[in-house]
């Protein structure tokens, strides 16, 4: 059983971290390394997360044994054992009871090899290969040892910063008489060093995730609110669009200057960069380029354009790389805040309608499965947004903020071992003295599961700017991925040590007299360096608690308002006004969708009905000369007649632009003077000097029907 749980965990967590790299990233345009970079990251930080709750029900196990000094009774699960085992398992007690095996009991030696691989393969992606792909996949080099030279140069800037430091340090305590470090205290120092820079990342991430997120629950179930903050986010979203189409036409300028510099030169280097950057271009511009190209082939007052260096157009490479990446991700996030935005507007309205139905306003536009429309049918899609998604998010909300206080508390009280005032070691101990394994397992699961949520999401919401910005909907570029990646890897293990000193797992902290976990055993013992044990780790979480004040009262967002930094607050007079222009926004965008609609409703309309008139002549076997000579009995006359009349009300509609365009023809020859424009035929329309004849034999229109 334990195999199975062991084998189920590592698969089923290879699969979620798959998931979210399929919703983040794209499979189809990213490089193979960037991906699999990123998912090694994701998939061992994730791992350890899910694998940490057995190796403390196996070391509970394993400290009974160690009490008791009897030797174990493999798989008791008796109701009598289970009763004589309710006793209290502290060196103190005098009584020796029977250990149970827990169900996902993992054998001796197996999690310290399993903890030592996973976890020193993360610090490897963190400090080493994660950095140096960085740097790889942002180069603008043309060549694959240009991109190497390039992330060399950079990460041995940036590193050598640090080796700087630790030369020093390591020469201090070689010539320091008193001190003399063994390799495994040395590694436990360099463990003691990359937890410190974690746990200080940590707990600003975990301060501001444990307010965050309770609260976005609770102001998720106000449809007005979201509504608002969806107007905010399109007024904010258009300037993001605006910038970055300008940007890339920018960049596209470039191109194009370089493009032409390079066409009639004999350097066919230069000439195959700039063709590589004109793959990176999108196809429009692409086209542009090429057709702007030809045309001044024969032109004899070309100007003069000096021709780029190698590393211009490195530089200009990068550029466009980055312009166009960022051009697609606003153009993808404006059109999902667009669906968003017409759905909580459907919404809001069929809220105080008389049918207990969401009437859509674009039905086309739903790309729902034929299953999820014939489950999730408007009735019950009412129902859920008017009346249980409140009471749904709300009880949400009081379950986050109930694990977010229990948090908070045992964070400022997790030093005091007696008494025990840590929430969750208090909770641990008593399924401890029951042996209750399933319970130390699924309340160690919720508690870690919990803060890597606050954690985690805190790190697919932040956004540095440009550079690192986590896009769902396949839209994040290869430099943030693997920035999210390095995160991770940094902030798991200091998170693992942290909640195994709040249920009091680990001594350096607790200061009891027990076995250590097999992950705790991997990283030493931290008692070596006092400073960090005994002050740092105990007095530094504590810091949680004004970190938790600061978001509630959103003392960030205001300071980043300040900077011209717009963020939403309801109060402020800047944000009202973003509101306002994000409704006019989205207002123009839907008025732009129905007109498009509709005309595409008239054009399918309109071609529906001259497929269906000339159908039924091919069925009756008659052949058509013009409007004027329908052979046939009356009928046929009279049904002929009402086809030619909705066809000249469908052509006359101002509205059908586009019936209009495709049936005109725009030809030199079709111009014709005013005496002609006062002797037309009734076969002939006239539109601003040019006609189209409805003969057959002039312009043959209808022969493909």
């Amino acid at each position: 059983m334990s195999v199975a749980a062991l084998g189920v965990i590592v698969v089923g967590v290879f699969f979620l971290a798959l998931y979210l790299l399929h919703r983040y990233g794209d499979f189809g345009k990213q490089q193979p390394m960037v991906l699999f970079g990123t998912l090694l990251a994701w998939y061992l930080c994730f791992l350890i997360v899910f694998i940490l709750p057995l190796d403390v029900s196996t070391t509970i196990y394993n400290q009974c044994k160690i009490y008791n000094a009897l030797p174990p009774v493999p798989g008791s699960h008796s109701k009598t054992d289970q009763a004589q085992s309710n006793e209290s398992i502290l060196p103190t007690s005098s009584a020796l009871k029977v250990c149970h095996e827990p169900w996902s009991y993992i054998p001796d030696g197996v999690l310290p090899v399993f903890w030592r691989v996973v976890y020193w393969t993360s610090q490897c992606l963190t400090w080493l290969l994660i950095p140096f792909m960085q740097s790889y996949a942002r180069s603008g080099a043309f060549s694959r040892v240009g991109k190497i030279k390039t992330a060399l140069i950079e990460n041995g800037i940036y590193y050598g910063t640090y080796l700087l430091i630790f030369i020093s340090l390591l020469i201090y305590v070689a010539a320091h008489p008193q001190w003399y470090l063994t390799w495994r205290e040395f590694q436990t120092i360099g463990i003691t060093a990359a937890n410190t820079w974690g746990l200080f990342l940590l707990v600003l991430l975990l301060g501001y995730g444990l307010v965050e997120i309770p609260r976005s629950y609770w102001l998720a179930s106000c449809h007005g609110y979201l509504l608002a903050k969806t107007y905010f986010k399109a007024a904010k979203m258009a300037t993001e669009k605006a910038e970055a189409e300008e940007n890339l036409a920018d960049a596209m300028e470039e191109v194009a200057s370089a493009h032409e510099s390079v066409r009639n030169m004999h350097d066919t280097t230069l000439r195959k960069c700039v063709d590589t950057i004109l793959q990176k271009c999108p196809t429009d511009y692409r086209e542009r380029i090429e057709r702007g190209a030809e045309g001044s082939v024969g032109s004899e007052n070309q100007p003069v354009v000096d021709p780029p260096t190698k590393g211009g157009l490195v530089k200009l490479h990068k550029k466009v790389i980055t312009a166009v990446q960022r051009q697609r991700q606003s153009q993808v996030q404006w059109s999902i805040l667009l669906e968003q935005a017409v759905h909580l507007e459907d919404v809001a309205k069929s809220q105080g309608g008389p049918l207990r139905q969401v009437v859509h306003s674009f039905p086309s536009a739903q790309h729902a499965t034929p299953l999820r429309r014939f489950i999730y049918t408007p009735t019950i899609e009412w129902y859920w947004e008017c009346v249980f998604r409140r009471f749904f998010y709300r009880l949400a909300f009081l379950v986050l903020g109930a694990l977010s206080l229990a948090v908070v508390w045992s964070e400022c009280t997790f030093f005091s071992s007696q008494p025990v005032l840590s929430l969750f070691a208090v909770l641990i101990q008593m399924a401890e003295k029951q042996y209750n394994y399933i319970c130390i397992e699924m309340a160690c699961f919720v508690s870690i599961f919990f803060l890597c949520v606050c954690v985690y999401s805190t790190v697919f919401q932040i956004r540095v700017f440009n550079y690192y910005y986590l896009v769902p909907h396949h839209q994040t570029d290869a430099y943030s991925l693997q920035f999210s990646g390095m995160l991770f890897c940094r902030l798991t293990p200091p998170l693992c040590l942290n909640f195994l000193g709040l249920i009091h797992m680990d001594s350096a902290i607790s200061h009891k007299d027990r076995i250590q976990t097999s992950y705790t055993s991997i990283m030493g013992s931290m008692r070596l360096l006092s400073v960090i044990s005994d002050g740092f780790y105990i007095y530094y979480p504590m810091l949680i608690l004004l970190l938790c004040f600061a978001t509630y009262f959103k003392l960030g967002s205001r300071c980043l308002n300040l900077l011209g930094i717009q963020q939403y607050i309801r109060e402020d007079d800047l944000t009202s006004d973003l509101v306002d222009e994000g409704m006019e926004l989205l207002r123009r965008e839907r008025r732009k969708r129905q007109r498009a609609e509709e005309g595409e409703n008239r054009k399918s309309c309109s071609s529906q009905g001259w497929r269906q008139r000339y159908s039924d002549q091919g069925t009756n076997g008659k052949a058509r000369k013009g409007y004027s000579e329908i052979d046939g009995d009356g009928d046929d006359n009279a049904s002929s007649a009402e086809v030619v009349q909705n066809a000249w009300l469908s052509w006359g509609d101002q509205d059908n632009r586009e019936q209009r365009a495709s049936l005109l023809h725009d030809s030199p020859s079709a111009s014709y003077s005013d005496e002609d424009l006062s002797s037309h035929s009734p076969t002939k329309r006239y539109t601003g000097g040019r006609y189209l004849s409805l003969s057959p034999s002039s312009t043959r229109l209808f022969d493909n029907v």
